[in-house]
C-alpha cells in the first residue's frame, strides 16, 4: 500500500498541527490534481476531438441519443466544458439546432459524474506507476496519437497523486476538534451548498471539488450530507464559471452556458426537499461514504437529466426568451466566429463557414437588387445596394484574420485543404461584392446621365441572363456551405448555357447597334459593360463552387 511518509512526515503527528505545511500540502495535492485534469483533458481532445464531432453529428437529431452522446464524450475528456464547446460549436455551424443541443448538456452533466466514481475506487497505489508509464510512452512513441495517449496517463496519474497528497495533508484534520466543530456546520444542507458553489467557482473546475469531498468523506471528516450538499454547489458553481467564461461570446454560446446554469439550480431545487431520500438510497447501496457521496452525484445529476429530457423543447424556449438575440447596431459584429475554439480547428472552420455564409446573404442580396434598380433607375435602391457593401467588406476582414488565426494551429491535411478552399470562396465572395458595387452600380449612375433606354425586348435577355448567373451563385453557396460536390459540378456545367445565352445576346446587340434610333452607342455600351461584368459574376460563381470540390478533382472545373 503506497503510504508517501515523506508527505506524512513533513505533515507531522495529529497532536501537532504544523498548519504552514498542511495549508502547502493541500494547496499543492489541489495543484497537481488540476495539472493532472488539464493534463487528460488537453490529451483526450487531440485524441477523440474529432471523433466526438463525428459521433455528435450522427446522434443528437434523437434526445435520447444526444443525452447518451453527451453523457459518453464527457466521460471520455472528463470535462463537461469541452462537450459544451463542441455543441456551440454544431450550432452554429448549422450542425443541430438549439433545441437538439439541450439533451448533449443534460448528458455532459451525467458524464461528469464518471470523474467521482473512478476517484472513489481505491486506486491510488497506482498514481506513480501511472505516471512513470504515460511518461515512458510520451518519450518512446513515434506517433503523435501515441504521444497524446501516454501524456493522458501522466494526467490520471497526476489526478489520483494529488488525490492522495491532499489526504495526507489532511489527516491530521481528523482529530482536530475545531475543524470536525466545523466540518459538523456543513450538516446544514444550503451552507454545505453555497461553500461548494462558491469553492468550485474559485477553482474553476467541479471535479477539483469532488476530489476534495470524497478526500474528506475517506478521511471520516464529514458526514454524508455535508458531501451530498457540497457535490450539488459543486454542480451550481461549474455552471457559474461556464456563464462568465461565456461573457462577450456568440449568442449561443451564451444560451448553453445559461441553459446549464438553470439546469443545474433548478436540478438542486427538485431535490431539496427529498435530500432524506437520497441519503437513503445512497446508504442502501453502502460501500463507505466515499463511494455513497460519488453514487449520489450520480443519481442527482442522471435523475435531474431525465426530469428534464421530455420537456427539452419548452426548456430552450425559456433560455432563448432569458437571452434573446441582439440587434445589430452599428459596426457589423461577428456572429459565429468564436476564438475560444482557435484549439480545436475543425469546429472553428465550421463556424468560419456559417460566417462566411452570413456574408455570402448580403452579397446574394446586392446580386439580386442591383438589376431592377438600374434598369430601372431607382437610386435609393441603388443607393442602398453600394452601401451594403460596407458590411460584406467588414465581414470579408473578420473571416480572413479568423482563419488566419486557425492556419496557425495544428491542422490536419483535410483541415489545411478546408482552410484553403475557405478563402478562396471568401476572397470571391468579397470580389463580387465590389465588382457590384464600383463597377455595376456606376452603370446604374452613368445609365442615366446618359439618358439610356433599354429595349423591352433587350431587358428581357438581360433578364434571363441575370437570373442564370444568380442561381450559379446560388448554387455555389449551397456546394461549398454543404460541401455538396454535385452542386459544384452543376455550377461548372452551366457554363455552356450561360455562353449560349451570351452569344444570343451579342447578337441581339449587333443588330441593335445598326438600328435607326437615339443614343444607339451609349445604350450599346452600356447594355455590352452590364452582361460583361455579369459574365464575371459567374466566373467567381465557379470559383466559390471549387471549394466544395477536392483538389485532386477540381482539374477542368
Amino acid at each position: 500500500m503506497l503510504t508517501f511518509a515523506a508527505v506524512a512526515q513533513i505533515v507531522g503527528d495529529t497532536d501537532s498541527i504544523k498548519w504552514t505545511a498542511l495549508i502547502f500540502g493541500l494547496l499543492g495535492g489541489l495543484a497537481i490534481f488540476l495539472i493532472g485534469m488539464e493534463m487528460m483533458t488537453e490529451a483526450l481532445r487531440l485524441i477523440v476531438g474529432g471523433k466526438a464531432r463525428a459521433v455528435i453529428e450522427k446522434l443528437t437529431s434523437n434526445r435520447f441519443m444526444g443525452l447518451l452522446t453527451g453523457a459518453g464524450i464527457t466521460a471520455v475528456v472528463q470535462s463537461s466544458s469541452v462537450t459544451t464547446v463542441l455543441v456551440v460549436g454544431f450550432i452554429s455551424a448549422g450542425l443541430m439546432s438549439f433545441v437538439e443541443s439541450i439533451p448533449v448538456i443534460l448528458g455532459s452533466n451525467i458524464g461528469t459524474t464518471i470523474t467521482a466514481q473512478v476517484i472513489a475506487f481505491n486506486v491510488t497505489t497506482w498514481a506513480l506507476a501511472l505516471v512513470a508509464g504515460g511518461f515512458l510512452l510520451t518519450q518512446l512513441a513515434k506517433r503523435e496519437k501515441r504521444r497524446a495517449q501516454g501524456a493522458a496517463i501522466v494526467g490520471l496519474g497526476l489526478v489520483f497523486f494529488g488525490m492522495v497528497v491532499m489526504g495526507e495533508a489532511m489527516s491530521p484534520l481528523r482529530t482536530y476538534e475545531p475543524f470536525i466543530n466545523a466540518m459538523e456546520s456543513l450538516d446544514n444542507l444550503f451552507l454545505a451548498i453555497l461553500v461548494g458553489a462558491i469553492f468550485t467557482a474559485l477553482v474553476q473546475s467541479s471535479s477539483a471539488t469532488t476530489g476534495i469531498v470524497i478526500v474528506l468523506a475517506s478521511q471520516g471528516l464529514i458526514s454524508l450530507e455535508a458531501g451530498v450538499g457540497l457535490i450539488m454547489g459543486a454542480n451550481i458553481g461549474t455552471s457559474v464559471t461556464a456563464l462568465l467564461a461565456a461573457i462577450g461570446k456568440p449568442r449561443d454560446a451564451q444560451r448553453a452556458a445559461v441553459a446549464h446554469l438553470v439546469f443545474n439550480v433548478m436540478g438542486v431545487l427538485i431535490w431539496l426537499p427529498f435530500l432524506g431520500l437520497l441519503v437513503s438510497w445512497v446508504e442502501s447501496i453502502g460501500g463507505g461514504t466515499s463511494r455513497e457521496v460519488a453514487n449520489a452525484h450520480t443519481i442527482f445529476n442522471v435523475v435531474n437529466a431525465l426530469i428534464f429530457l421530455p420537456f427539452v423543447t419548452q426548456f430552450a424556449a425559456l433560455i432563448i426568451r432569458i437571452v434573446p438575440d441582439k440587434p445589430q447596431v452599428g459596426v457589423i459584429a461577428p456572429k459565429y466566429i468564436d476564438t475560444g475554439l482557435l484549439r480545436t480547428p475543425d469546429i472553428a472552420l465550421a463556424k468560419a463557414r456559417m460566417e462566411i455564409l452570413r456574408m455570402a446573404s448580403r452579397v446574394q442580396g446586392m446580386l439580386v437588387e442591383f438589376l431592377p434598380a438600374i434598369l430601372d433607375g431607382d437610386i435609393d435602391t441603388m443607393a442602398d445596394v453600394e452601401g451594403r457593401d460596407d458590411e460584406v467588406d467588414e465581414l470579408h476582414g473578420l473571416v480572413l484574420e479568423y482563419l488566419g488565426r486557425i492556419s496557425q494551429e495544428k491542422l490536419s491535411e483535410d483541415s489545411s485543404a478546408e482552410l484553403v478552399d475557405l478563402l478562396e470562396a471568401t476572397n470571391a465572395l468579397e470580389a463580387i461584392g465590389d465588382l457590384v458595387e464600383t463597377n455595376l452600380i456606376a452603370l446604374g449612375y452613368e445609365k442615366i446621365e446618359a439618358s439610356v433606354t433599354v429595349s423591352r425586348e433587350t431587358r428581357s435577355l438581360i433578364e434571363r441572363y441575370h437570373q442564370l448567373v444568380v442561381e450559379a451563385f446560388e448554387m455555389a453557396l449551397v456546394a461549398v456551405i454543404q460541401k455538396d460536390q454535385g452542386a459544384a459540378r452543376t455550377v461548372t456545367g452551366m457554363k455552356r448555357e450561360i455562353r449560349s445565352l451570351e452569344d444570343e445576346i451579342m447578337a441581339h446587340q449587333n443588330e441593335r447597334l445598326v438600328a435607326d434610333e437615339p443614343n444607339r452607342v451609349a445604350t450599346y455600351r452600356f447594355e455590352l459593360d452590364l452582361v460583361t461584368n455579369l459574365k464575371r459574376v459567374y466566373y467567381f460563381a465557379r470559383r466559390i463552387a471549387r471549394a466544395a470540390v477536392p483538389e485532386h478533382e477540381q482539374a477542368g472545373m
